[in-house]
């Protein structure tokens, strides 16, 4: 499959540094756990969002969508570490997310616009990964995450079409703030190896 992330690529801020991936290729277990989790967290923020929203129709059918994908990739990813003897255990968290949000606004309607242009960072962040470690790996996780290229990057749109349509200000300023939010927290090291983590520390 021939996925154009070139869009993806143009909106990161940096690319995932080479010993991010030399960790995934060291750490096969965790990153199956840890990408299941992601998986199952994107579906709760659609989720949340459905809740939060109601008002809202176009993000409601987007979100819906979102959150049934992601919990299907949930499911591939669990059938595949069965099929490899893994036993789904709990992670702590990356402090990725987490980090992103510090800076996020707290009042409406800023707050929606934040958390869209938050997952529209998470979302890219996913798939230049999933991009990236995929000519890596066995034939049967390259095909996998090959696959989700297309799911992850149409994501992506989603979030940051939203967060554009239901702005009332230039959000240019907002982005590049969570964009260099974001390079700092994919190129700082960290202690434990996550699917959003940095490098792991030395």
């Amino acid at each position: 499959m021939s996925v154009d992330i070139s869009e993806i690529l143009a909106f990161l801020p940096c690319e995932t540094p080479q010993r991010w991936v030399e960790a995934a290729l060291a750490h096969p277990e965790e990153m199956l756990i840890d990408h299941a989790n992601c998986e199952k967290k994107a579906a709760g923020t659609a989720l949340n969002l459905m809740f939060r929203y109601v008002d809202k129709p176009d993000l409601l059918s987007r979100m819906s969508k979102l959150a049934r994908e992601e919990l299907r990739h949930f499911e591939q990813v669990m059938a595949i570490m069965k099929k490899r003897g893994i036993e789904y255990r709990h992670l702590s968290s990356s402090r990725y997310a987490n980090g992103l949000r510090v800076d996020a606004r707290t009042s409406e309607p800023h707050k929606l616009i934040d958390i869209l242009i938050i997952g529209a960072l998470i979302e890219a962040r996913s798939c230049e990964r999933f991009a990236r470690i995929a000519p890596l790996l066995d034939s049967e996780l390259s095909k996998f995450y090959t696959s989700l290229l297309k799911s992850e990057s149409r994501h992506f749109k989603d979030y940051l079409n939203l967060a554009v349509r239901y702005a009332d200000e230039d959000i240019a300023p907002r982005i590049a703030l969570f964009k260099k939010k974001e390079q700092e927290l994919i190129e700082s090291e960290d202690e434990i190896f996550r699917f959003h983590s940095g490098p792991l520390a030395a």
